[in-house]
């Protein structure tokens, strides 16, 4: 363990935090400092905890914790299907359409309307034919994916990436046909193929109308596609935002599991500065919680057993990195005020600011404070050369410790540039978020569900946050001057107890000292910590 050991701390006796988010609504954020995350009676003295009959609809009871096979659901009548041709019969099993140009010569297809440019390949039609029977939600028991047992079924990407080929190729005939048969097969509520598709249609759509060429692929005009309305982060009223992502901590691990790590990892840095007294702490938030993930650490700094930091502050600088998914916040939503009224209620002394950038003469640091940067999820958005721009700021800043999760690609975060290449990665990262989704709001269309997963398609956009895998991000830390640090095992212990609460598809691995998070067997995120190699006292 690279934390020297502090005074004895125990973390599983901490009570769930609550914040007053509004004076209509609660926030119920479970805590990484208590398992199972069940609401404690002592929560009725709470003075910020105001349920009416609103709240009640929004936030379910937590499930279970023991891992829940989501149960399918009925599907409801699907959309009128094309008519094929009846000259021979179409194949059982459909040539896979990242093999079609080999296929060319032998593909037949079916006028419309005497229309050449209407027409729609056998082996399009096939896959439309069969996924389309199952659209609107059809689950079989593999955690929200259609298909036969337990394997894992990616029909959508089979038409985007070969569409995203062809629109490269000026292959405008073959465009046509994909976005036929995406049109057919797309929809916001089905599960997650169809929401991919239905998605990555809409990007689609976007890039040709960009690139001047939608008139002659015969595009039809934004707004008509099933996802061109869908919410994001930014255009979604306040309200619905503060439940989305309230909801979606509650129902998946995606970022409340590194919020769970570096949590823990921040409070065992105070305990390791202590001599008296903990010193005064300061947190750099550079990450997507909008604020979700302090309530916790605030609930547990005022029961610190060496003492409560005499200052708590809080310094909001995601300004200081480009735009990307999860980044933004609808006008008129400020955690601010409703966090201060929380720890005074806990009589805890904090202090939020807000910068734009990561200068030291903005920050107003002390030396007498442990310094702490939570970068999660921000960095990767821009280039390479913003990614170092901005660790190399973080750098000079000679903090205590770094927190830093990323998206994890597995090396896979470069590309050629070109389009196909760049939009099927992309592609591929927003299918194991919807997918991981589809099981962990069970299968339910909701409001808040169509939230988050509209902000996570702007994965699709270019320029969006990039990929690279863990060794790509540890030799960029490396190079900079930091070193890596182990967490500490009740972290870890935390992280394993706040993972069994989700869907049993969800796992951890060690990768080196960083901690990945895996769904089905495919890398979705790390969480590591750093330290400078020296550091000036």
């Amino acid at each position: 363990m690279a934390f020297e050991e502090g005074p004895d701390f125990n973390l599983t006796t901490y009570h769930h935090s609550l914040l007053d988010w509004s004076e209509d609504s609660i926030s119920f954020v479970p805590s990484f400092l208590d398992y199972p995350y069940t609401l404690h009676d002592a929560i009725a003295g709470y003075e910020c905890w105001t349920r009416d009959q609103d709240q009640a609809n929004l936030i379910h009871t937590p499930p279970s914790t023991t891992p829940a096979v989501a149960p399918p659901t009925t599907s409801p009548p699907s959309l009128p299907q094309p008519e094929f041709s009846k000259k021979r019969k179409l194949p059982t099993s459909p040539t896979p359409l990242d093999k079609a140009a080999a296929h060319e010569n032998r593909r037949r297809t079916v006028a419309d309307s005497g229309d050449e440019g209407d027409g729609v390949s056998e082996e399009d039609a096939e896959i439309a034919r069969k996924q389309g029977n199952g659209r609107k939600g059809e689950r079989k028991g593999n955690g929200g994916n259609s298909g036969n047992g337990n394997k894992e079924v990616r029909w959508a990407e089979h038409l985007l990436n070969p569409c995203a080929t062809a629109i490269e190729a000026a292959n405008y005939s073959r465009v046509h046909h994909l976005l036929y048969v995406l049109r057919e097969l797309a929809s916001t509520s089905g599960d997650a193929n169809h929401r991919l598709a239905a998605y990555g249609l809409r990007s689609l759509t976007r890039h040709l109308s960009s690139a001047g060429i939608a008139a002659a692929v015969g595009v039809p005009a934004q707004g008509s596609g099933p996802a061109d309305d869908s919410p994001s982060f930014a255009s979604t009223e306040p309200k619905l935002f503060r439940s989305a992502i309230i909801k979606f901590h509650e129902v998946s691990p995606w970022f409340a599991l590194p919020n769970s790590l570096g949590n823990a990892s921040i409070l065992q840095a105070v305990t390791l500065d202590s001599n008296q007294r903990p010193r005064p702490l300061h947190v750099v938030d550079v990450g997507v919680s909008h604020g979700i993930q302090w309530p916790t650490l605030l609930d547990a700094l005022s029961r610190h057993p060496g003492g409560v930091p005499a200052l708590v502050r809080i310094t909001v600088a995601g300004a200081a990195t480009p735009p990307g998914p999860f980044s933004a916040a609808p006008l008129g939503y400020d955690f601010s005020s409703h966090l201060l009224r929380y720890a005074k209620s806990i009589d805890l002394n904090l202090r939020i600011d807000r910068a734009d950038t990561l200068e030291p003469q903005t920050m107003s640091l002390a030396r007498s404070e442990t310094l702490v940067v939570c970068a999660q999820f921000r960095v990767g958005h821009g280039g390479p050369d913003d990614r170092t721009a901005f660790l190399r700021s973080v750098r000079e800043l000679n903090p205590d410790l770094v927190v830093l999760a990323e998206v994890d690609g597995g090396g896979a975060g470069e590309t050629d540039g070109r389009f196909p290449a760049e939009f099927g990665r992309r592609s591929g990262l927003l299918w194991k978020f919807l997918d991981s989704t589809s099981a962990a709001f069970k299968g339910r269309d909701c409001a808040e569900r169509r939230v988050v997963e509209g902000e996570a398609a702007r994965i699709l956009e270019w320029g969006a946050a990039a990929d690279e895998g863990c060794e790509r991000w540890r030799g960029r830390m490396v190079g900079l001057g930091f070193r890596e640090e182990w967490f500490g095992e009740d972290a870890l212990e935390a992280g394993r107890a706040l993972l069994r609460k989700y869907d049993g598809n969800w796992e951890t691995r060690m990768a080196g000292a960083a901690v990945g998070l895996w769904w089905k067997g495919h890398r979705v995120s790390f969480c590591s910590l750093w330290k400078p190699h020296t550091r000036s006292q």
